[in-house]
């Protein structure tokens, strides 16, 4: 009996612990876990909201392509991959730029706009100029 009422203590402790910190690992009342919280949810929301801006839809565009590129054509070897990731990357930076200069109204950001696409471009062709010495 004594063994009984101490493990139905236990686990009403550890209930109540769980209660205490909630379902989704938050440690105060009324807190939220990040890491527990549907990102594909709130993104699917957030999407169909900036699909019907212009500006929206052009940098949901472009992200979509680099991140597409930077994972493609992995070889294992990791100077070959930091380059052809970082040029596809390096290219949609230039792309968010363009769509900036061509949104954009803020002059330091146009300006900056206008700063990453020219040194984008030089990093662009000297990682090039390595991939291509290289073979890949």
């Amino acid at each position: 009996m004594r063994r009984m009422l101490l493990s139905t203590a236990f686990l009403l402790a550890l209930a109540a612990g769980t209660a205490a910190q909630g379902i989704d690992g938050a440690t105060e009342p009324g807190a939220m876990n990040h890491g527990a919280m549907n990102h594909d949810e709130m993104n699917r929301a957030s999407t169909a909201e900036q699909s019907q801006n212009p500006f929206s839809k052009a940098m949901m565009e472009v992200n979509d392509r680099m991140h597409a590129a930077m994972g493609e054509g992995m070889t294992g070897d990791a100077d070959m991959d930091f380059a052809r990731g970082m040029i596809a990357h390096h290219r949609g930076a230039i792309d968010m730029a363009k769509i900036e200069l061509e949104y954009g109204k803020d002059p330091e950001l146009r300006a900056l706009a206008e700063t990453i696409i020219r040194d984008q471009e030089a990093e662009i062709k000297q990682m090039q100029a390595w991939v291509d010495r290289k073979g890949g």
